[in-house]
């Protein structure tokens, strides 16, 4: 089913595309893009998360396809002005990466180096801290493996065949989806049982997918890098009870400031979709003093106010597409609906 949407998908960007769409149907005033990891294409016919994963080499690509398209690369400083002003004469995309995966300093940042352009990187502290749990890493890498697999869920204890490729890809689905529905407590408990059950060392494998903050620091230390805040554990804030959520955005913000020594103002919601956080997450962003706050909702930054700087929409890149074309109409913000004016009391 995803291999389907994903076709379809490009199907309708391509007929949009060569439809000049991309051209003569421009919305809003630009786009943030939103990656995760940065690594060479593997081969294996089991790759839950390849959609969040795009090469050096289309990241470069996209590069100077934005080049030749005049589209000026800015920083979320530059979006929350923009976002608030009239519209300038270009149109911008802006490119953020979420969750400090180790790749982003090993294959993304020479890239992004050596065009010059700025970028942003929101980081979930525990993770450089050594004690983030990467759920997802582990529950795709014992899947892969795996031929059977048992597991507690809700008391009962379940079995699983795992003949095919389509079958891991339907259970990574619906444990994924059962995981994250959890409190984070029970969600730790889960993930660690499965871990212990099928030998996958978790805090060994989160620590060597994501940066240190020996590797934050030489990012932090560039100007076209902003470091933003993504909470401390990375959790679903919808799961939390407002003070827990409260305490996830604050000590995020607090622990990175610390440990860069430089003020921490733009935010991400932890996946970022319309379930994964709610109106009472975009209030507390903004008493805790944030800039901005994005999201993974799909959609165009218009300007003049149009859009509301604590719920940014973003485009989240498949990176199973590989398509310029692709990118050029979603840049665009042509298949997207227009915007609404931001209410005031939001």
């Amino acid at each position: 089913m995803a291999s389907d949407n994903r076709w379809l998908t490009s199907l309708r960007l391509g007929l949009a595309y060569l439809g000049g769409r991309a051209i003569w149907q421009k919305r809003g005033v630009g786009a943030i893009l939103r990656f995760e990891r940065v690594r060479p294409r593997r081969r294996a016919a089991f790759q839950p998360l390849q959609s969040t994963e795009i090469t050096a080499k289309f990241l470069d690509r996209t590069l100077w396809a934005l080049k030749r398209w005049n589209y000026d690369v800015i920083g979320i400083d530059e979006v929350c002005r923009r976002a608030v002003t009239m519209p300038a004469h270009r149109r911008f995309v802006c490119l953020t990466f979420d969750g400090a995966s180790k790749d982003v300093i090993t294959s993304a940042y020479p890239v992004l180096a050596r065009h010059g352009v700025p970028f942003t990187v929101y980081v979930p502290t525990g993770f450089p801290d050594g004690l983030g749990e990467a759920w997802w890493l582990a529950l795709e890498q014992i899947i892969a493996r795996e031929s059977r697999l048992s597991l507690m869920i809700a008391r009962d204890e379940r079995h699983f065949t795992l003949r095919t490729a389509s079958e891991k890809y339907e259970l990574y689905a619906f444990l994924s989806d059962w995981l994250r529905s959890l409190e984070p407590s029970d969600l730790s408990i889960a993930i660690n049982d499965l871990c212990k059950r099928y030998s996958v060392d978790l805090a060994a494998l989160s620590r060597e997918a994501f940066m240190d903050w020996a590797d934050l620091a030489k990012l932090a230390a560039d100007p076209n890098v902003t470091i933003g805040s993504a909470t401390v554990n990375y959790p679903v804030l919808s799961k939390l009870k407002d003070a827990a959520a409260w305490r996830e955005m604050t000590m995020g913000r607090a622990v990175g400031e610390a440990a860069l020594h430089r003020a921490i103002k733009h935010f991400a919601y932890p996946f970022g979709d319309r379930d994964s956080w709610r109106r009472a997450h975009l209030v507390m962003a903004g008493e805790a003093g944030f800039e901005s706050a994005v999201s993974t909702i799909s959609g165009i930054v218009e300007a003049a106010g149009r859009t509301n700087l604590l719920a940014l929409p973003r485009i989240a890149w498949d990176g199973r597409l590989q398509s310029l074309c692709a990118m050029r109409v979603l840049v665009s913000g042509a298949t997207f609906a227009a915007v609404k004016p931001t209410r005031p009391e939001l």
